[in-house]
């Protein structure tokens, strides 16, 4: 991509209302457009990272041999009634309308109902199950107060997945093999060093423990305590003596820190199911529910995380697993052996698979090389008269305060570094 030809152009300011560092820098870097107060578009930028994280979760689900699927936004009023969760005392986070008949829908904040409905028409036997299903999709929350930028939005992009088991012991089979999934995936995109395993209460979704996947950052907006020796931590709600006795631990292991979560798992048991009327034949004959899991990623918060962990003064950071180019071409001066040079190395390096935006824009250096930064491009590489003349490629990693000089034969072998590195 050119950048005389993106839809999107950097700015130096963001709307006055928006606090966030995540959205301002996003904002101004050209990768997502404010709508409204806890609303924004993804522009072509912002759609190739969360097309790049998306990936990686989608690979990791694959792995668990689940399946992807799309659910519909509108819900049943009826299907949610039947687990007591259509009730605003309960739920308070719906948005609601009505049909032209008259009939009453919500717009989907999760999906365990619809979920679980439609499986009955698919589980009928033991040799049926374990079986998973995931999707992406637009969530929609009618938060009091939407936060963080987007970290904590109205309308938002998910990973919800959906297990289902014959018994608690498969169950318990499939949600750790789930749980080291998302470790995975947390370290893929750049992250897995400062996440943590986190305990933490059921809320809306189970009466029980569930389990968080909190990144220590300073935009967080939870307080956990945090074991780094076990990789564990708990979330402040249930960081007390019963709890720490129950799981073996001392607090004296534990250390305060700010934290944002990324990730969660639920356990449902067989609430749910039998709320739902889902249930199997095991192999005695006997009619059973089956039990229930859901896990979910909010990619688009998991996007706003990544930036407000590696951004720094000089604007976004992209890991190279999620960045949306991997290299950026910047040229200094327009003569026609520069230009020539820069088409050169754009094409080779793209007849490699590598994914470059070229900055052939007619500005100053100084102007390049700040949007550069604001982009977040992992590596940028410099060409100029003099560089053509030396016989080498300046270079500039986006994590690096300086850059360095080489020759094009070994831009290939760097690049491949930063792959296998992630930086």
């Amino acid at each position: 991509m050119k950048m005389s030809k993106l839809f999107s152009k950097t700015r130096k300011t963001h709307p006055s209302d928006e606090v966030a560092l995540n959205a301002q820098l996003l904002i101004k870097a050209g990768y997502i457009h404010k709508e409204m107060a806890g609303v924004y578009s993804y522009l072509p930028l912002g759609i190739k990272v969360i097309e790049n994280i998306k990936n990686i979760v989608r690979e990791e689900m694959n792995a668990l041999d689940s399946q992807e699927l799309t659910m519909t936004t509108l819900q049943d009023k009826e299907l949610w009634e039947k687990t007591d969760r259509w009730n605003d005392d309960n739920v308070d986070i719906w948005f609601k309308s009505e049909l032209k008949n008259g009939t009453e829908v919500g717009f989907g904040w999760s999906h365990e109902e619809q979920v679980g409905n439609m499986a009955k028409e698919y589980i009928n036997s033991y040799r049926d199950l374990p079986m998973s299903v995931y999707q992406f999709q637009n969530k929609l929350r009618n938060e009091t107060r939407a936060k963080n930028g987007i970290l904590r939005t109205r309308e938002f992009i998910m990973k919800d997945m959906y297990s289902f088991s014959e018994s608690e012991e498969q169950h318990k089979e499939f949600y750790d093999k789930v749980t080291k999934a998302y470790h995975k995936v947390f370290e893929r995109v750049g992250l897995g060093n400062d996440t943590y395993f986190t305990f933490a209460s059921g809320g809306a979704f189970t009466d029980k423990f569930s389990h968080e996947f909190q990144t220590l950052v300073g935009a967080g907006e939870d307080i956990v305590f945090i074991n780094k020796d076990k990789k564990v931590a708990l979330n402040k709600e249930v960081f007390n003596d019963d709890v720490l006795d129950l799981l073996d631990l001392e607090k004296k292991d534990f250390n305060e820190a700010v934290a944002a979560e990324v990730g969660n798992i639920f356990s449902f048991g067989t609430t749910k199911s039998e709320a739902l009327g889902i249930y199997f034949t095991d192999k005695e004959g006997t009619n059973r529910p089956v039990v229930m899991g859901s896990y979910g990623i909010g990619i688009a918060r998991l996007m706003g995380v990544i930036v407000e962990y590696y951004a720094d003064e000089n604007g976004l950071n992209w890991p190279y697993s999620v960045a949306p180019y991997k290299v950026l071409i910047s040229t200094i001066g327009n003569e026609s052996e520069v230009t020539k040079e820069a088409e050169k190395v754009y094409k080779s390096l793209t007849a490699n698979g590598i994914e470059v935006l070229y900055d052939d824009r007619d500005i100053r250096p100084g102007e390049k090389f700040a949007d550069a930064d604001l982009l977040g491009i992992p590596l940028r590489v410099v060409i100029s008269v003099k560089n053509i003349k030396n016989g080498e490629l300046e270079i500039k990693k986006r994590s690096e305060k300086t850059s360095h000089y080489i020759k094009m034969d070994e831009l290939n072998k760097l690049i491949e570094k930063m792959q296998k590195d992630n930086t």
